[in-house]
């Protein structure tokens, strides 16, 4: 399938010897090795507020465990604002909604994306009830579906302090990856977003800064591990 011209450059296929890209690949690392004995397999981004960067680090987060010859499933469930499709270049006219709405198999709407080992699922056409999608049976059986045909699944999913969405999809995940903007976020809000998360028993497996230096490093990614309460 070709691809669309990409509207943002994904900085991990078109410059992988950067220090961002190896930034991203010891977020991988840590992803990884951040647990003994639950194998993370579905693994959600979400962040605080609007304008983090989360799709972003979703993305670049999934081609880095493609770059290491996982089989990899992107699945773009912010369903209010979807972006993956921007990213990746690829057609947004089929997607997580026309799964859910017309009982479509994992494999019928996965795309490739033209990168080795990487699939996508965008969000597909907006939907009246994105919430009640996300938290239907059809979800719960398209995410046992993708357990089995992939190694690792990414889901970008909406803000968690915006709508219910991201609490929903947590509780169907493995580890949630919490993206800060980093000097934007006040602490508290970051610290309600964690409460939000934990409230639904999610797995909080660590954050990423984005944003540290402005001025030389506009991108560039940190893992902490856990984020802490104090």
């Amino acid at each position: 399938m070709s691809r669309l011209m990409p509207k943002w450059s994904l900085i991990t296929e078109h410059n992988p010897r950067s220090p961002i890209s190896e930034g991203y690949r010891m977020l991988r690392t840590n992803i990884e090795f951040s647990t003994i004995n639950q194998k993370l397999q579905i693994i959600m981004v979400t962040s605080s507020k609007p304008g983090e960067g989360k799709s972003t680090t979703a993305a670049n987060m999934a081609v880095a465990f493609a770059q290491a010859s996982k089989r990899v499933l992107l699945i773009d469930a912010d369903l209010r604002k979807p972006s993956q499709h921007f990213i990746l270049g690829t057609s947004n006219r089929n997607g997580l909604t026309t799964a859910l709405l017309e009982g479509k198999d994992v494999q019928e709407m996965a795309q490739h994306t033209g990168i080795d080992n990487l699939f996508v699922i965008h969000a597909g056409p907006m939907p009246p009830n994105p919430s009640e999608l996300l938290s239907s049976r059809q979800m719960s059986e398209l995410l046992v579906s993708a357990r089995s045909l992939y190694d690792v699944i990414v889901i970008d999913t909406p803000p968690i302090m915006s709508v219910t969405d991201a609490q929903i999809v947590a509780t169907q995940s493995d580890g949630v990856v919490l993206v800060i903007d980093s000097g934007q976020v006040k602490k508290g809000t970051v610290l309600r977003s964690k409460a939000s998360l934990e409230h639904v028993n999610a797995k909080l497996i660590g954050v990423v800064l984005n944003n540290i230096n402005r001025k030389t490093a506009n991108s560039y990614s940190y893992y902490y591990g856990e984020a802490e309460a104090d």
